[in-house]
């Protein structure tokens, strides 16, 4: 299969397409830059140097050349919308495959570190978080033009780790070095589901081969309350947890670091795993915990 990734620069995009690279398929890659094209051609991924801005035709040219086209880029609202929009239009009628990423971050509650009950599968009626209005306006927008000659899907992880991630686990080991503690907002009870790079990655590859259109599909393999986080990377640096404030959140965090670090989302894979039959392999984020590269992150003198 000849795959276009938009995104493929980026942590899921990347690991997805050099994935897909291994697994024989024709891979083709999003690419701004020169440096960017010479590192997509390092892995032996096609670069296509075009972009979701000025140079968004010669990306739509690109997506109608593959045979499936996946869109992982963590982009501007504006240029999201616009690009989701450009390509449902362009791809229409044509027989090919959409797969657009979305993440949990549609469906976040701002619990200040207070547990939530709620946890919700695919198809559940949620409230959407507001600053993710125009991210579920282009999974609403993918869904909508799925049919039988346009094989539309999304899929929605929760908290993705792995290898270079910038997730819950790296950012408390962070609040070390900003307040010698580990931190968690509140009484720290907030969980975000999580799923490892890989089991993302992987779920991708079943949607390529059998994903249905108008496929809605969450990617969740474990959940731990951030406070737990916190006592696990105190104890892994030998220092304390400390609860903070929103307000002391946002000193440690920055605003939108402070949000999702208070906030919970809660996510079910059921039609990922009646549909796809996708299970997930590695559960246990905090076997991430005393890695070098997060220690280093907690030495406030680098």
């Amino acid at each position: 299969m000849n795959v276009f990734v938009i995104g493929a620069t980026g942590f899921v995009g990347g690991t997805l397409a050099r994935r897909l690279t291994a697994r024989e398929h024709l891979v083709t890659g999003l690419a701004r830059t020169d440096v960017a094209a010479v590192a997509l051609a390092a892995d032996g991924i096609t670069p296509v140097v075009a972009d979701r801005d000025s140079r968004r035709s010669a990306t739509i040219d690109a997506a109608l050349r593959a045979d499936a086209v996946v869109y992982t880029a963590q982009a501007d609202p504006v240029l999201e919308t616009a690009t989701v929009e450009s390509l449902t239009r362009a791809m229409a009628g044509t027989g090919k495959t959409l797969i657009f990423l979305s993440g949990s971050g549609v469906l976040l509650q701002r619990t200040a570190g207070a547990w939530s009950q709620d946890s919700f599968a695919e198809h559940d009626p949620f409230t959407v978080e507001p600053l993710a209005t125009s991210r579920k306006a282009a999974e609403d927008t993918v869904l909508a033009a799925a049919s039988d000659r346009l094989r539309a899907m999304v899929i929605r992880p929760g908290l993705i780790w792995g290898p270079g991630d910038h997730g819950h686990v790296p950012m408390t080991y962070q609040s070390v070095a900003a307040t010698g503690a580990a931190c968690y907002v509140g009484p720290g009870l907030n969980t975000y589901s999580h799923v490892h790079i890989d089991d993302v990655t992987h779920l991708f590859t079943l949607a390529l081969e059998t994903g249905r259109a108008g496929g809605l599909y969450h990617a969740v393999a474990g959940e731990v309350p951030n406070r737990w986080i916190a006592e696990r990377v105190a104890n892994d640096l030998g220092c304390d947890t400390r609860s903070v404030t929103p307000q002391e959140a946002a000193l440690v965090w920055g605003e939108f670091g402070a949000l999702v670090m208070a906030a919970s989302s809660r996510l079910r894979a059921v039609r990922a795993q009646e549909e796809l039959w996708w299970c997930p392999e590695r559960t246990d984020m905090l076997s991430t915990i005393g890695e070098a590269r997060l220690r280093k992150l907690a030495d406030h003198s680098t």
